[in-house]
Formats: structure tokens, sequence, C-alpha cells
């Protein structure tokens, strides 16, 4: 089978950048050839078990036809909101500062449930991807039965009073979340690969670094969704 990097990053639940360590560290039963990973998913699947990986076998998603088309990262932004300041002197701890923040995460069983799903995964690995950069997110999509529907797909940024030790893959500490919550694996992976995309850019790099204000983060996260929507 082949996937590109991005997709069988989703399929693993992780980071496209650990993907790709692992492959060139021979860990992994994977192979890249140019723009593709090739692997039998079978063998995939019981490499993921015996490492304690999740793994989602491509054939298991739901049909892209009978999903909605997955938001970009600026509705997604627009959702969730933009915070700063968040205090924290450990994962946890900003983790939970950061969940009493979101606005648009209502009442505290929701917060909670969030908080709980958010820590499970950074215990299982660090979300943390690099440059400063962490994407929170829980182990499995947040379906609309467990919040009656209550809890909707949205990003949220969110710059730390300081930065904190992350476990990243690059060992520096983050300064900003991206918290996504997705109803559906699709949805979720397709937010990280935007997240990956705009990542690549040292100009989206700078501006993360400058604490930019919400305009000005929403406007090139728009250009970069407009980009990829066109194909580019």
């Amino acid at each position: 089978m082949q996937l590109s990097l991005e997709e069988l990053a989703g399929c693993l639940d992780t980071h496209p950048d650990i993907v790709l360590r692992w492959i060139r560290q021979g860990r992994i039963p994977v192979k890249r050839r140019q723009d593709a990973c090739v692997f039998n998913p079978e063998v995939l699947k019981k490499w993921a078990a015996a490492h304690h990986v999740s793994f989602m076998a491509p054939e298991n998603k739901t049909p892209p036809l009978l999903e909605e088309k997955p938001a970009g990262l600026a509705r997604a932004m627009e959702k969730g909101g933009m915070y700063y300041d968040i205090p924290g002197e450990s994962v946890s701890e900003v983790l939970g500062s950061a969940v009493e923040q979101m606005e648009n995460v209502p009442g505290r069983h929701l917060k909670d449930l969030l908080f709980g799903k958010l820590l499970d995964r950074e215990n299982m690995m660090s979300t943390g991807i690099g440059s400063g950069v962490a994407v929170p997110h829980p182990r499995s999509p947040v379906q609309k039965q467990e919040t009656d529907g209550a809890l909707a797909e949205q990003m949220a940024v969110c710059f730390l009073a300081r930065p904190v030790d992350w476990q990243a893959v690059d060992n520096k500490p983050v300064f900003v979340l991206f918290i996504i919550v997705a109803p559906t694996a699709r949805q979720h992976l397709h937010l990280l690969s935007r997240i990956s995309y705009c990542m690549r850019d040292n100009a989206f790099r700078e501006l993360l670094a400058g604490r930019p204000d919400p305009e000005s983060l929403l406007s090139a996260i728009s250009g970069y969704d407009s980009r990829l929507d066109a194909g580019g």
C-alpha cells in the first residue's frame, strides 16, 4: 500500500516528522519512494501493537463522500479562538490552563473531558512537533455522541506565559499550542497536515515567534488555506 507521509502519520496518530525519522532510522517497516510511503498494512499493524502505537488502517476510515468537507485551519481557528499568556510549569498544568481558557468548550463536564483526553495523548507520546510548537489533540476523535454535539470542531491557538519542556522532537521548549478538536479522523488529519504545511515555511515560524495578534495570524493561515485549496 502507498500513502503520503502526512496520510501515514495520520494513521499512526503522530507527526510526519516523527514518522520520517523512524523511516530513516529503520525503526518502522515502511519504505520511502519519492513522495510515497510503501508498507504492508498487516505488518505495520503488528509493529504498531508491539510498540504501543495506535494504528488505524486507511480502509477503516469513513469514506470521504460520507463526510462534510473538512474545515480549513482558518475556520477551525475562528471557532477555537486565540489566547495569550497561558500559565503553567508543566505539560499538565499548561493543558489544564489552556482548556479553561477555551471559550468554545462550554461547561465543566466538557472541559474535564477534553483535558483528560489531551493528557492521555501526551502520556502516550509528546505532541511537540519542533520549533517551539505543540499540537495537542485527543488520541481518538471526540465523537458527537460523547458530547451531545456540544463540542465543536475547532483549533485553539494558545501562546504560553513561558516556554515549557514538552519532550518535543527537537528537544526545544514549546511556546505555542495548536489544540485540535475534531469529530472524525479525516478532519483531524486534514488539520494536522495543514499545520505541518505551514510549519515548513520559515516565514510562518518567524510569525509565531513574534506572538502575532489574532488578525495577523488568521490572515496568514487563510493564505495557506487558499494555497492548499488551489492545489499549491
